[in-house]
């Protein structure tokens, strides 16, 4: 039996508990990123919301377990652990560029099985939408190769991984989760039936204003577009401006709000 799949502590993080939270808002992260990217927005929240944050296997304390390099086998292993871990609150989804996808796969899933573990909304920031098709095939290039898309992004990592021996620890998580985005193919579908937020940075070289916002044709709920100045790490960028904007969303769902069915 699969030790990963049964424990949910191996795939969730919580920074600050927040027990009388009515919400759990799960945060999945970008593309070589780990649960701590949202160490901040978990104390940011509370006690809106409570932050379970995603530890993806192959990095920080998962190092030595093998990355998974496809979004559909992330997906089969996170919905038992979500199902597991959600009891009787509203569930809400959060994912980053990478994360942004397996954020509308697990919602994608959830609204299928119906029940209270549906989601009662989900943001999707600094990803295009899926009909965009992807000519990057970053995962593809030599870790040189790799580090000049992290340069261009932005992301603080790519000063970190200046270091030969960060480099070497890192790569194999990095190129993993790229060839997972970057392999990932939509299978049409019903609509996701729960409202959704897309956010993006207004320069971000990967994910247009134009291409985030295409999201409304996979949404048949409420749908709401927020743009932020700055690049694809525009949430590192904006902080406040981010947290508030969660806060606000999640703070102005029903009380009841169990999911939809």
């Amino acid at each position: 039996m699969d030790r990963s799949a049964d424990e949910p502590d191996l795939w969730l993080r919580c920074f600050v508990a927040a027990p009388e939270a009515r919400t759990q808002l799960v945060c999945f992260p970008h593309a070589g990123g780990s649960a701590s990217s949202f160490h901040a927005m978990s104390g940011a929240l509370a006690p809106t919301a409570e932050v379970l944050s995603v530890q993806y296997p192959g990095r920080q304390d998962r190092w030595a377990e093998k990355c998974v390099d496809n979004v559909p086998e992330l997906v089969d292993r996170l919905l038992p652990v979500l199902t597991a871990r959600a009891g009787n609150r509203p569930l809400a989804l959060f994912g980053h560029s990478m994360g942004a996808t397996l954020a509308y796969e697990v919602a994608r899933r959830l609204e299928q099985a119906g029940g209270a573990n549906s989601p009662v909304t989900v943001f999707l920031s600094g990803r295009r939408a899926p009909h965009f098709e992807r000519t990057e095939y970053v995962h593809q290039r030599d870790d040189r190769g790799i580090l000049r898309e992290l340069e261009l992004l932005g992301g603080s990592a790519a000063v970190a991984l200046a270091d030969p021996e960060i480099l070497q620890m890192v790569m194999p998580a990095i190129r993993g989760d790229y060839r997972a985005a970057e392999t990932y193919v939509h299978v049409p579908g019903p609509p996701l039936r729960c409202p959704v937020v897309a956010l993006t940075g207004d320069a971000d070289p990967r994910a247009s204003v134009r291409e985030v916002e295409a999201w409304s044709e996979y949404v048949e709920g409420p749908f709401v577009t927020h743009v932020f100045k700055g690049g694809h790490f525009f949430l590192n960028d904006h902080p406040e401006a981010v947290h508030g904007t969660v806060r606000d969303h999640l703070s102005s769902l029903p009380v009841s709000g169990a999911g939809t069915a």
